[in-house]
Order: C-alpha cells, then structure tokens, then sequence
C-alpha cells in the first residue's frame, strides 16, 4: 500500500505527488509551516491526506512549542494550516479535532499535553485506513463485474492515508473476487488522474485505461461502463458535492446515458452546516497551471486563464453517496444526517 503521509520521529514524511509518476520522492517536514506549505503546494492533496497531514501537522507545532508559549501559539499554529486550502472539509475538519483536544487537556502538564497530540495524529491517520476499507466494503456491492469503471481526479491510497476512498470501492470488488477494469479521466489541468490514479493502479495489477477528459461521454455511450465512480472533497447537507473540476460534467453525462454515479467520502466529508453546494468555497489556482504543463507553455504568453480546482455536482445527478457507515441514497437531507449520528 502506497505510504502517503507518514509521521516519523525526523517530521512528517510524505510522498510528493508533484513528482509522480517520474519518480517516487518523499518530503520530510520538520515543522508545522512546512506541512501548511505542503498542503499548499499540493505536495499532499486529497481531502482526508490533507487532512491527516493537518492534524499532524498541528501535532508538530505542539511538539515544538516551548510551554510557556503554547497558549498563545496554539491558534496560530491551526490558523496557519487552515489557511492553505479552502475547499476540502477534511483540513477543517481535523483542525478542529485538535483544538477540541487541546481544550481538553487544559492545565495538563507540558509533557502530557504533547504526548497526547501525537496519539491523537496518529489515531487520526489509523482511523483513516479503516474508514477506507469499510468504504469499500459498503460500495464494492454497487460495481458490477465484467464491466469498466470511470473515475476522475484521484481518490486512491495517495489521497487518503491509505487503500483509499473511490479507488478503494474498486480495490475491495477486486478482492472480492470481481473483474474490473478502469477508465481514468487524466484530469487537467494538475493530471491527478493520468498521473497518480494511473500510477496506483499500476501498481496494484488493477487494468487500467486513461483517456483525456474530453472522450469521457464517448466512452459513457458506448455501454461498456457499469457505473462511475469520484471522490469529494465536501458534501453540503442536501447531497450537493464538491469534487475536483470536471467531475460535474461526467455526472451530467453519466445521467445522460444511465450510468450510475456514485460518490465515495467518508463521513467527515460532510458538511452538514451547508443548506447547498452553492455554499461551498471554491478554491482558485493559478492560471500558470492552465496555460503550462510542468512549465512548459501550451498557450500563449499573457493568456488569461481561469482555474476553479472544483466544482460542484447537485445532487440529484448523484446515485448514491458511500461512507463508511452505509450508502446514502436520495432524499439526501434525511440519509446523510442519519448515517452521521450513526443511525
């Protein structure tokens, strides 16, 4: 299984997905600042990677802040993760795990308080793999054997701490003994999925097909493709998901030609504040990323360029929304809200 974010007694180590699939580097992260600047340059990216990372990265800061300091440390530490990228719950999300811990521990001893921030950075990255599996479990029924997936973006074990969200649903109906073959959108402009969805399920013997984005509804008609499935980086109450840009379009075309669409996200994706998707930030790039490719330009110099990073797929384009508790099926409002408290 791919090691995606690691903590170790040198820092946080993690594979740089900005070097993949040339070749496999890691980035060690010695302090808080450097994690908030991996987060950021997507060195991480996946909404539950970027958020495993911040909690560890608030560990870290933890960890090296003298005591007498902490407190007013504290806030600029989780106010500096926090501001590397708006859109994926999941870095909220976890910082608010921490502050929730640290408000807990008030009046404990400096060596108390550090040793406990660690084991709840490394319960996070635990928990993750498992609600990746349970993920799988509950959605790996939904693929149908002998046909193709299509997936867009990356929501495999580099997004996550491990196995994965939609390419986890995949993996599990592979172990469970079905035959599943592929399609990945390359997702432009950054290629997370010629890149890193690729490269994974290259990795794992899992046959696999890129196609650009721009031939996802030729294959869709063709019949050949049993279901599609993404992941998301925040699902607003009513089922309304922001995902990687592009994906908004598949699941149109997916309507189009009765293919089922299904999201796969764990629970901490929800954001359950949102009455709608028309509430989420949406996060806004570089144009350099649209007018280059790995710095070589494909436009014109002074091109001016838009560059969203995601959009937002209503929900009644949406089949289902898998989670570690369950599959929540329309009405959104009602099923969500029920697999949140567990019911």
């Amino acid at each position: 299984m791919v090691e995606t974010v690691q903590w170790t007694p040198q820092g946080v180590v993690m594979i740089d997905q900005t070097k993949l699939p040339r070749s496999v580097e890691f980035v060690t992260c010695k302090t808080y600042q450097e994690v908030a600047d991996a987060i950021r340059t997507m060195v991480v990216r996946g909404a539950p990677a970027i958020g495993v990372a911040a909690a560890m990265g608030v560990a870290l800061g933890v960890l090296q802040t003298p005591a007498d300091r902490l407190a007013a440390e504290f806030p600029r530490i989780c106010e500096t993760l926090a501001s590397t990228r708006p859109t994926a719950v999941n870095l909220f999300w976890a910082i608010d795990r921490m502050k929730r811990l640290y408000a807990s521990l008030d009046g404990s001893a400096p060596e108390r308080i550090r040793q406990a921030f660690v084991e709840e950075a490394l319960l996070v990255y635990e928990e993750d793999i498992a609600i990746n599996r349970a993920i799988g479990r509950h959605g790996a029924p939904l693929v149908p054997d002998g046909m193709s997936v299509l997936t867009h973006c990356n929501a495999g074990a580099l997004a996550t701490a491990g196995y994965g969200t939609a390419l986890g649903v995949i993996r599990a109906a592979v172990e469970a003994g079905k035959k599943v073959h592929v399609f990945a959108d390359e997702t432009r402009p950054f290629l997370q999925g010629a890149r890193l969805t690729v490269w994974e399920l290259q990795q794992d013997g899992i046959p696999v097909t890129l196609i650009t984005d721009n031939m996802a509804g030729h294959f869709l008609k063709s019949g050949r493709i049993g279901c599609v499935i993404v992941g998301a980086d925040r699902i607003a109450r009513n089922g309304d998901t922001a995902n990687k840009i592009g994906t908004y379009s598949v699941a149109v075309l997916a309507r189009e030609n009765n293919v089922p669409f299904y999201v796969a996200a764990p629970i901490s994706t929800l954001d359950l504040t949102l009455e709608s998707g028309a509430q989420i930030p949406i996060e806004e790039r570089a144009a350099e990323e649209v007018t280059h490719v790995f710095g070589v330009p494909v436009a014109p110099e002074g091109t001016a360029a838009a560059n969203p990073a995601f959009d937002v797929t209503p929900n009644r384009y949406v089949t289902a929304i898998i989670t570690e508790k369950g599959v929540a099926r329309p009405p959104y409002e009602a099923s969500l809200a029920a697999l949140a408290k567990g019911e």
